[in-house]
């Protein structure tokens, strides 16, 4: 079964191609906005998702209270410089001036995760907890990718 490492990870992988791909495009282009907008709504789903199913257990634990809480801080960091950006002209120097701050910073998010947040969780959580924070982090993911669908559409009426 999967463990919400690997669950994660995955999302990881996904997340680096993106940035990848958004930083090797130019301009306003239709291939930068798509990229974008795929990262940008698997991102915010990844995160509400992995703060409520892993993040929140793990702070649980006095062990894992001071790592998960500077984790979750680093996810509101980003999630402002992600809103800056989508309002933000995508053309714009300015706009790859504060992309590349985002991919940098997510980068350094996402290995810290992978290596200290992961070490810590294993140290706290069973396997089998692991599996089950997998499931339910799969679940909540789809939820709030939903309701992230949602907000977006809402957005765009008013």
């Amino acid at each position: 079964m999967t463990t919400i490492y690997e669950r994660i990870k995955a999302d990881h992988e996904t997340h680096r191609r993106l940035l990848d791909g958004i930083a090797d495009t130019q301009g306003d282009s239709e291939e930068r906005r798509k990229m974008w907008n795929e990262f940008y709504y698997d991102v915010k789903s990844h995160a509400a998702a992995e703060e409520e199913t892993f993040y929140s257990k793990l702070m649980e634990d006095p062990k894992g209270q001071d790592d998960a809480r500077h984790s979750v801080a680093e996810h509101k960091e980003m999630d402002d410089i992600m809103e800056e950006l989508n309002k933000m002209d995508f053309s714009s120097p300015g706009w790859l001036t504060r992309f590349k701050t985002l991919k940098h910073d997510y980068e350094h998010h996402m290995e810290e995760e992978e290596e200290d947040i992961f070490a810590k969780g294993r140290e706290v959580f069973s396997k089998e907890e692991a599996e089950t924070f997998a499931d339910r982090f799969e679940t909540r993911k789809k939820a709030e990718r939903k309701l992230v669908d949602e907000k977006a559409e809402g957005s765009l009426e008013e």
